[in-house]
This record gives C-alpha cells, sequence and structure tokens, in this order.
C-alpha cells in the first residue's frame, strides 16, 4: 500500500494529471544529407529539448542515441524514435538481431515513431511482396526508388498544404492546417490490399501534390496495435529549419506523447524552443 501511494504521489505532482512519468528512447541512425537537410542528430536534440520542457503533459524524459541501444536503454523505453536515412534499425549493424529487439519492445506494448526519411525502407530490406514488421507497427512506411513491389516518391514543394483528416484522433489536437517548403513523401505504402490502410490504421493528415496532376496523398497516420503498443509514422520535416513551425512541431510531439501512452493534452504538446542552431546543427539554412 505505502508503494501505491507513492507512486500516487508522484502522478499527482504533474498539474494534477494521474500519470507516471514515461521516457522516450530517440535513435539517431546514419545520414549522409548536408547542411540544412534532415540534421538528425540537432533533430533528436531538438525533440530530447521539447518532451522534457513540455509543461503539459510534464515529467517525461528523454535521452538521444547514436548507435543501436542497449537492452537496458530498450526496457527502460516507452516509445522509440528513429531518425535517419531510411528506417534505423535496418542501417545499424545486424538487422535481424535489431528487428527481433524491436519485436519485443513492441510486444511488451512501446510505441514507435519514424521520422522523414527513417519512415523508408529499402528493396533489400523486404521481401519481395514488400513485407517488413514496420509494415504491422507503424503502418505504412517510405518504400524508397528501386523498390518492386511499390514506389514511394520524393520531391521537394515550395508550397505543401498539410491538411489535418477529419477524425477526432488525440494525435490532432492543437494543431491546424499549414503551408511549408518541404519534400513530405508520396504515394507511401500500405499494404497489398490495394495499398488502401489496414483498418487499425489512422491516416491522420493529407497534402494535395504534386501541382500539375494533383491527388490527396497521405503523409502522416499512426496504428493502434491488438498488444496495445502504438505507431506513428510522419513524413516531414525534411529541412531542419521547419522544426520552428509550431504547428507541425506540436504534430510530431503529439504522436510521440501518445505512442508512450499519455494523454494528449485538448491544445495538444506545447513546446517553446530557443534558436534552432543551440541543438547543433551544421546549418539552420535550407539547400
Amino acid at each position: 500500500m505505502k508503494r501505491i501511494f507513492i507512486a500516487l504521489l508522484i502522478g499527482l505532482s504533474f498539474g494534477g494529471q494521474t500519470c507516471l512519468a514515461n521516457h522516450v528512447l530517440i535513435v539517431v541512425g546514419p545520414d549522409n544529407h548536408g547542411p540544412g537537410s534532415h540534421e538528425p542528430v540537432a533533430g533528436a536534440r531538438l525533440l530530447k529539448y521539447c518532451v522534457e520542457t513540455a509543461k503539459n503533459p510534464a515529467g517525461h524524459t528523454a535521452e538521444v542515441v547514436t548507435q543501436w541501444p542497449s537492452h537496458k536503454q530498450q526496457m527502460m523505453a516507452d516509445t522509440v524514435v528513429f531518425l535517419g536515412d531510411t528506417f534505423p534499425a535496418n542501417r545499424f549493424e545486424d538487422p535481424a538481431r535489431n528487428l527481433a529487439d524491436l519485436h519485443r519492445m513492441m510486444k511488451r506494448g512501446c510505441g514507435i515513431v519514424c521520422i522523414h526519411y527513417a519512415t523508408g525502407l529499402k528493396k533489400e530490406d523486404v521481401s519481395s511482396t514488400g513485407e517488413h514488421p514496420l509494415l504491422g507497427w507503424m503502418g505504412g512506411y517510405f518504400a524508397n526508388p528501386g523498390s518492386t513491389h511499390h514506389v514511394s516518391y520524393a520531391r521537394v514543394f515550395d508550397e505543401a498544404r498539410i491538411t489535418p483528416t477529419k477524425t477526432s484522433h488525440p494525435v490532432l489536437r492543437g494543431w491546424k492546417e499549414f503551408v511549408v517548403r518541404d519534400e513530405p513523401y508520396g504515394n507511401n505504402y500500405f499494404g497489398p490490399s490495394d495499398n488502401k490502410p489496414a483498418p487499425n490504421v489512422t491516416i491522420l493528415a493529407t497534402s494535395q501534390q504534386p501541382p500539375e496532376k494533383p491527388q490527396r496523398e497521405a503523409v502522416a497516420w499512426c496504428v493502434q496495435s491488438a498488444d496495445d503498443g502504438r505507431g506513428f509514422g510522419i513524413v516531414m520535416p525534411h529541412f531542419y529549419k521547419n522544426w520552428s513551425n509550431e504547428d507541425l512541431r506540436r504534430f510530431v510531439l503529439n504522436g510521440i506523447v501518445w505512442t508512450a501512452g499519455v494523454e494528449v493534452p485538448a491544445d495538444g504538446v506545447n513546446s517553446k524552443l530557443p534558436e534552432l542552431k543551440v541543438f547543433g546543427p551544421k546549418s539552420v539554412e535550407a539547400k
């Protein structure tokens, strides 16, 4: 009884919210992009700052790693966030081991988030029909050019309009439609049934692209697994400076918090950033 009482006191200490602090593990994979684009290390530091300084929900912790996480780090994580050139679990040494580690994490209810190119899988990562565990964990992925089962596309648009879908999903709280110069991937892959998302996948945001032949493209989505695991994928931002966009940033933070099993506030996760350069990018300018 004493332990339960102490736990409740800790949970209630954060503005009356009855939830214990959660831990966000941010994994940065290899990256070959130049200054101003991707910047996964700086982006990871930025997300750590936002998670740990958010006022509501408050009290959560985060850590950034640039190699495959240890067993202890895996066990501490309530959600794992990936940044890098394609899905880092397949880019680090021993992908089979890495995927097995993630399988155990997802089975215990850990969340997963992939940002921009980290949503991507290469031809050699998947079966001939496109099968890969990430499809179940996150609900969809960016099929890298060269894939045979499906090919997504990557193109920078000067005015990409990102529109929330008409659902009441918690990840949509507190942000509104925005326009940004970025590279929101199109024709993302959701499975073999005419590329339709599975029933447990929710499309969260779309963009009408390309301008010369516009169609509604899914640019962010999430999944609720039967084992209570949650996944969130978003195909932005390409340009590091776009982290200054409050709507985009809140959208991503909502997804991180939701996958960690925390209630997203009615007005979304609120974070205030210092200058982007404090997180150590190679450049804050776009190419």
